[in-house]
């Protein structure tokens, strides 16, 4: 684990030293990073139980469960911000459409009733 987070860390540093940029995509690479750790420790700790050592075995299935436990939390939050961010915009859309639509019908002389804007909760 120590590894892969000393990976991570030497790829960021590569790209903020070459360009003074972010580093692309971190998001999906530490998702990377904790998908390996908790499929690394969950072999670990099949071999070690195969070779008998059940101590080791309980302990690097016990870690490959909280990095699997972080790395579906963070997915979630991710894939949850996505969610909200397309239904705004898809919200924010169709706010501009009708509001072009209610432009239009006044060029020609229809003026409709003011358009209540709703509250989105």
């Amino acid at each position: 684990m120590a590894a892969l987070a000393s990976f991570l860390f030497v790829l960021g540093l590569e790209k903020w030293a070459a360009q003074g940029q972010r580093v692309a995509d971190r998001t999906g690479r530490v998702f990377l990073v904790l998908g390996l750790g908790a499929a690394g420790s969950a072999a670990l700790g099949y071999g070690c139980a195969r070779a008998g050592l059940s101590a080791t075995c309980v302990a690097q299935a016990v870690w490959a469960f909280l990095l699997a436990c972080v790395l579906v939390a963070g997915a979630g939050s991710e894939c949850w911000t996505q969610i909200r961010r397309n239904r705004l915009r898809r919200r924010l859309r169709r706010e501009r459409l009708r509001w072009h639509q209610s432009r239009r019908r006044e060029e020609f002389g229809h003026v409709p009733a003011p358009a209540r804007r709703q509250r989105w909760r």
